[in-house]
């Protein structure tokens, strides 16, 4: 019988979380909530699944020693550095080769690293349910967030509860109907009010089998550069063959490279309290809050002012009569934002990144 592998997806640079998160040190490995740093969280809610042994991580090349530092039960050579990032396509189509080496026909369960999940216990049975599905089907299942509100910074998925086949016949494992982007106001109010979307998560089931086959299929040129590591994941010139693959291949989402055009995509339905902590305003959202609707962290001082997020870092940070602001406070740069428009503090970081003041990254 073949085994379940998790897969996390640890290569992002965290750019909305500037300026905690930055190019060496992104959200994934920070501790955002409570105790533990988001990598570490997340492969601390599978454990119960899936033993360490099984559990693989790709990672960017500048973030491997942390990871592997911050992950000391994972065996070092599970931990995969990608040489430059490419999004989610090759970082899966990797790790799906590494596990068709080790146990052919293993079921992978493919998760972010940087996501806040309450709710382990109901998050584990959608998980354990998917992989049910995977081994008996060729499905790409992914797991669909019913929404709460009309979120404008989730992508969305529409499913069909008609034409399911026999073995998805439940009220929670449907077929894709289509992928939407991250929608305006008015268009995520319509997919609220429909009944028929969910937020899309980011998170897969699958044989390795199955998505290999459906690389091939969809990403031939991925496919090709993936065949030329294969022969290459157990010798000593793996780096200096990755590096020349990564070079060669092209950035392309999963969504967008396969799932979007496959025939046999379905959407596990969850309601876990989940987050992917995609903004400072998500954070705002997730934290309590005082009686003046303040979050604090950290030295600060509030005279006169409400509904602000704080994190005042190793400084004081003093606000009076301001209200509805997010204030970050690092070492070498001080973030002021608007409540509800977090979501551009991605803009400021091009912005730096075009002035090449490379130190602020």
């Amino acid at each position: 019988m073949a085994h379940t592998f998790a897969v996390i997806m640890a290569g992002g640079v965290g750019s909305r979380f500037w300026p905690k998160s930055r190019e060496r040190n992104p959200k994934q490995l920070l501790e955002i909530f409570g105790t533990g740093t988001m990598i570490q969280n997340t492969i601390a809610r599978v454990q119960p699944m899936i033993p360490s042994v099984n559990t693989i991580v790709v990672t960017n090349a500048l973030h491997y020693e942390e990871v592997v530092k911050q992950l000391p039960f994972i065996p070092r050579e599970n931990i995969l550095p990608e040489p430059v990032g490419r999004n989610t396509a090759p970082c899966i189509g990797l790790a799906a080769s590494m596990i068709e080496r080790m146990d052919p026909g293993g079921v992978m369960i493919v998760l972010p690293a940087d996501h806040l999940i309450h709710d382990e216990t109901e998050f584990r049975r959608i998980l354990a349910l998917a992989v049910d599905v995977a081994e008996r089907t060729e499905g790409l299942l992914t797991i669909g967030i019913k929404p709460t509100h009309p979120e404008t910074g989730y992508g969305y998925i529409q499913y069909s509860a008609e034409e399911t086949d026999a073995v998805f016949k439940n009220d929670e494992v449907f077929r894709v109907k289509t992928f939407a982007e991250k929608p305006n106001l008015e268009t995520a109010e319509r997919f609220l009010k429909s009944g028929d979307f969910l937020w899309n998560s980011g998170m897969f089931v699958w044989k390795t089998s199955a998505i290999l086959k459906e690389i091939e299929i969809h990403l031939p040129e991925l496919h090709e550069q993936l065949e030329l590591l294969k022969p290459a994941m157990q010798s000593q010139g793996f780096k200096n063959t990755l590096e020349q693959v990564y070079g060669r291949i092209r950035s392309i989402s999963i969504d967008y490279g396969v799932m979007e055009k496959a025939g046999n995509a379905y959407v596990v339905k969850g309601d876990f309290g989940w987050s992917d902590v995609g903004s400072w305003d998500e954070v705002v959202r997730l934290l309590p809050k005082d009686d003046q609707g303040n979050s604090i962290k950290g030295l600060a001082v509030t005279r006169n002012s409400g509904n602000n997020y704080i994190d005042a870092g190793s400084r004081i940070v003093a606000a009076v009569g301001v209200d509805d602001l997010i204030i970050i406070s690092t070492g070498d740069a001080v973030l002021v934002c608007r409540k509800g428009q977090s979501q551009d503090v991605k803009e400021i970081v091009d912005f730096i990144r075009r002035k090449q003041m490379n130190d602020f990254l």
